[in-house]
């Protein structure tokens, strides 16, 4: 009896620990949890940058090679910083902004299609800012250079055109006082792909040695990043890349903040690498035929630097031109426009920029499935409740098995009892009179585990697709759900909002996490009644428990779990009352039912 009470409530434990720790971090450090800084910090995730100086290279040297200090100079305004320098506008069906040409940056990106708040009305997400400003992330091309002056963070480029649009790339010209000319074209898609190709022409009488190379660098202050916006055991945020096509997810902000100015190297092809957020991915895409020394490096202040350059620096001789070309993407991690870019455009696994995980397999069909209903439906509410009804239906032949084998379990629940009142003082033969009575009636006990095991991998695959699809964020459902990806926010803790106060966040239990707490309550009134009386209570508070640990997730995934519940409470009131044994034990609890009344009124 202790040794089951106490497994049973370290499972318990344990699941509150996993899904309860936003809670906790909530509740009892709020600051952190602040809904605007959240939004903030997800969508402008940079200040002070990391940037490259001009460090002299040897043939041998690659990306470890490109220094990098702290920007100068005290924080200023967003206005400010886009009015210090001259600049040239980006203007893309997708993307608005523009490229500082001091240092050749790109360094001012919002993404059109996506707002700040809920409103449609609000400003757009901000990407990349420029260094200084409180929220800077940015890009920049330049070279390494091995005895020679080459364009640094304070060069002022030359540009032939006044704006980046799809159909009019920019040309961007320096040249020193050796006779080096440098380049970069810049060309941008419809979408959030913008290819930098760098060409350094050596016009002098000597050799040169270059290593040209491309950066992403970002401040981000993992103590005031909440953890809803921080790596976790189900969703990865931070450094990630591809190398030799492998998808590497093992490294974090403080990973890299312990390697240092150091850094951590991969030398590979094939590949890319860069910052994944959320829903917001930056990533340099080398070229796929050239082997490069990827880093991952961090400075002062919590700046964090992602580069790619050529293994070997290598030499221009006179009148020799060396190019080399990198894409950059800046934007939102679409699914779709994420697999387009992997088929057409060659990119090795750009896809799992989205973190699917372990049943990668199901899950991206699963997603491809609710969005083609959304697409139909037109409302993503709509379409998770048609998904939950396809999903019940393609599990039905496993449900049902389950629940011929619970209603076995409970038909013969009497019998079992008497067992136990007879062989009460031996436990042995108790036991063995149990086999029998299975072997008698023809009832397998684990008959119902299976089909348990089967239903976790579609619902984690579920809660993966729920929680990472920026498809998903600020969808609306119906009446108060205005956003699926964020939690219920009607409470009757205050009045459904009626009283002027906004309840701590581990009592703002929504609508739905109620209704999904009474949905399984009933559910688990239909499964059989366990013969420890300890295991009972803890499933009889089980649902409840859900309800708080389950509040500060998705609506969306509230949701699929509710009408999932109703559904199933359906389905096995049917199954019961088709199952022969079931319809005589649901008589003979009736007339005890009845009989325990009748005692009563007499």
């Amino acid at each position: 009896m202790d040794d089951k009470r106490n497994i049973i409530m370290a499972v318990l434990l344990t699941g509150i620990i996993l899904f309860g720790w936003p809670v906790l971090m909530e509740t009892f450090f709020p600051d952190m949890a602040n809904e605007n800084e959240v939004v903030e910090q997800a969508n402008n995730p940079a200040t002070d940058q990391v940037d490259p100086g001009t460090p002299a290279v040897s043939t041998t040297t690659g990306a470890a090679g490109i220094a990098t200090q702290a920007a100068t100079g005290t924080t200023t305004s967003l206005p400010n910083a886009l009015k210090a320098s001259a600049r040239i506008m980006v203007d893309t069906p997708r993307l608005q902004g523009s490229i500082n040409l001091t240092g050749a940056k790109i360094d001012d990106l919002t993404l059109t299609d996506h707002t700040v708040e809920l409103d449609k009305k609000s400003a757009p997400v901000r990407l990349f800012a420029p260094s200084g400003t409180k929220n800077a992330y940015f890009s920049r091309f330049g070279w390494a250079g091995d005895g020679v002056e080459v364009p640094g963070d304070n060069t002022v480029w030359t540009a032939d055109q006044s704006t980046l649009t799809p159909a009019t790339p920019v040309n961007l010209t320096w040249n020193n006082e050796a006779g080096i000319a440098f380049a970069i074209k810049l060309s941008i898609d419809e979408n959030y792909l913008i290819t930098a190709e760098q060409s350094a022409t050596n016009r002098g009488a000597n050799a040169i040695a270059l290593n040209p190379y491309g950066l992403l660098s970002r401040v981000r202050d993992e103590n005031n990043v909440p953890p809803s916006e921080q790596s976790s055991w189900t969703i990865h945020i931070g450094p990630m890349g591809v190398f030799d096509g492998t998808a590497d997810y093992d490294w974090d902000y403080e990973d890299i903040a312990e390697a240092g100015a150091k850094g951590v190297d991969f030398n590979a092809s094939d590949g890319w690498l860069g910052f994944t957020d959320k829903y917001w991915l930056g990533a340099l895409i080398p070229d796929k035929a050239a082997k490069v020394e990827a880093k991952f490096r961090a400075g002062q202040g919590d700046i964090y630097q992602a580069q790619v350059a050529r293994e070997n620096a290598q030499v221009v001789g006179p009148g020799k031109v060396l190019k080399t070309t990198t894409r950059l993407f800046a934007g939102a991690k679409e699914t779709a426009l994420l697999d387009q870019y992997k088929e057409q455009q060659g990119i090795t696994l750009l896809d799992k920029a989205v973190d699917w995980g372990w049943f990668y397999w199901f899950e991206k069909p699963l997603f491809y499935l609710l969005n083609w209903l959304f697409e139909m439906v037109g409302n993503f509410g709509v379409a998770i409740i048609i998904m939950t009804f396809i999903v019940r239906l393609i599990m039905f032949p496993i449900a049902q098995k389950q629940f011929a084998s619970m209603a076995q379990m409970r038909a013969v629940q009497p019998k079992m009892k008497k067992i136990q009142e007879k062989f009460k003082d031996d436990k042995q033969k108790q036991q063995q009179e149990i086999m029998k009575l299975y072997k008698d009636e023809k009832v397998n006990p684990l008959a119902g585990c299976l089909p348990i095991f089967l239903q976790i991998p579609i619902f984690f695959a579920l809660y993966k697709v729920l929680m990472l699809s920026i498809e998903m964020r600020h969808q609306p459902f119906t009446l108060w759900i205005k956003d699926l990806s964020a939690p219920d926010p009607m409470t009757p803790v205050n009045l459904f909002g009626l009283l002027p106060f906004d309840p701590p966040s581990f009592l703002a239990v929504g609508i739905l996490p109620i209704l999904m707490g009474i949905t399984m309550h009933f559910q688990f009134k239909l499964n059989p009644q366990q013969m420890d009386p300890m295991q009972q209570q803890i499933f009889n508070l089980m649902p409840w428990i859900l309800v708080f640990i389950m509040a500060p997730f998705a609506a969306g995934l509230q949701l699929y779990w509710t009408v999932s519940n109703i559904l199933t409470i359906a389905q096995q009131k049917w199954l019961y009352s088709r199952h022969p044994q079931m319809k005589e034990m649901l008589a003979r609890e009736a007339e005890e039912k009845a009989k325990k009344a009748a005692e009563a009124e007499g």
